[in-house]
């Protein structure tokens, strides 16, 4: 067999990870998920692989601090990457806590989706600052269990947060601890966490759809992320565009007016499909302004036609002169909270990705109004598509340079 036929057989490629606190280096094919790479060729077996689609958790693991889904991640995407799986937390004192309370509660039974539960479980330990069964059950919304009920669950989670909270260790305030699990947010009562919980089973609670009125009074993002654009238009002229609520509606790909806008308030849709999963999100949004300092506030909330998947959140805008004479910088400052099915693809990562790409797709679409020139055909968000594109986008220039070498003599 000729070297370059053996290369077109052998599809892996070195990949180097740090484990469990130990650098690994190994040969894997790009497309194979991680979850198998941990268990097939580092032979650490407690991530379970469940459902295989992102959905039930047992996978969980934390990539680079985050709990992220072993079944879902492309090892390709992981090269030089922080692992840390359920064996690496053996001497870890908040997972030790964990463990004896889940002993305690009762909290396992056939064990199979407790690595994952666990890993979930530690990280609000560290980010809730307070001891909340509303926002422990939404945190660990993304981690299924088909034997235990949750409620010996929920409760050991809450004992070992309201135990350390007593003992004065407060929750991590770090960037990346802005970003764990989906769905949960600070709490606001420190008599909840002193607050036996209630034997009964309770589901984790729906996004609320909210008046008006009352969108923004005490938001507090679980995620938060920056990001900025530049349009060749002068900051008045800009400014101005974001004050006509329709016009940047229909610059926003996927997006539709539900009811007439106001200056203050407006009822709309966006339409998200990731693979299988499509949902269009009804809600309400409000608007404030600050017209000498050039920036704005829209914060809204709403949930699927189905009422499984719902999000709130807000975007903080300011519109400043740009380096170029006539030209303007947008900064924008992004926080969301998202529960329900559409959350298991929400890794904070992804979402930041996405929404550079459909920050991209506004620019454009803004640029050309402006500009009076036809806007670019959306045809609605799609993050399926663009995160294939973002992984598949290394290895297509490693396989047109194998192809190259191949051609020459």
């Amino acid at each position: 067999m000729s070297t370059a036929s053996a290369a077109l057989r052998d599809d892996r490629l070195p990949l180097d990870l740090t484990v469990n606190g130990r650098a690994r280096s190994l040969r894997a094919e790009p497309r194979t998920h991680l979850g198998d790479v941990l268990r097939e060729a580092l032979d650490l077996t407690g991530t379970h692989l469940g459902c295989e689609h992102g959905v039930c958790g047992a996978c969980t693991v934390l990539l680079d601090g985050e709990p992220a889904r072993a079944c879902l991640t492309f090892s390709g995407a992981c090269a030089g990457a922080e692992i840390v799986t359920i064996e690496g937390l053996d001497d870890d004192p908040v997972a030790g806590e964990l463990r004896a309370a889940f002993n305690r509660e009762h909290a396992l039974q056939c064990g199979y989706c407790t690595p994952g539960m666990l890993i979930a479980a530690r990280d609000l330990v560290l980010r809730l600052p307070e001891a909340d069964e509303r926002r422990i059950r939404a945190g660990l919304s993304g981690n299924l269990c088909r034997c235990t009920g949750y409620v010996g669950i929920v409760r050991a989670v809450h004992s070992v947060i309201a135990e350390r909270r007593a003992r004065g260790i407060a929750p991590e305030t770090g960037a990346h601890r802005l970003l764990g699990p989906i769905g949960a947010r600070p709490g606001t009562s420190v008599a909840a966490a002193r607050t036996p919980l209630p034997r009964a089973a309770a589901s984790p609670p729906a996004m609320a759809t909210l008046p008006t009125a009352d969108l923004g009074a005490d938001f507090v993002p679980a995620h938060r992320f920056e990001q900025s654009f530049r349009v060749a238009h002068s900051p008045e002229i800009v400014f101005a565009a974001f004050g006509d609520v329709e016009a940047v509606a229909a610059c926003l790909p996927g997006a539709v007016l539900t009811g007439p806008p106001s200056p203050e308030a407006v009822e709309g849709a966006l339409q998200v499909r990731i693979g299988p999963i499509t949902a269009q999100f009804r809600g309400r949004a409000r608007i404030s302004r600050d017209e000498e300092a050039r920036s704005g506030r829209i914060v809204g909330a709403g949930s699927d036609a189905g009422g499984r998947s719902a999000t709130q959140g807000e975007i903080r805008y300011r519109v400043m002169a740009g380096e170029e004479t006539g030209t303007t910088r947008v900064d924008l400052t992004i926080g969301y909270t998202l529960k329900g099915p559409l959350a298991q693809f929400g890794r904070p990562g992804l979402v930041r990705d996405l929404a550079g790409r459909l920050g991209a797709d506004f620019t454009r679409n803004l640029e050309a109004r402006l500009s009076g020139a036809p806007a670019p055909k959306t045809i609605g968000l799609n993050p399926l598509h663009l995160l294939l594109s973002t992984l598949l986008a290394p290895f297509r220039l490693r396989l047109a340079a194998l192809l190259a070498s191949l051609r020459r003599p």
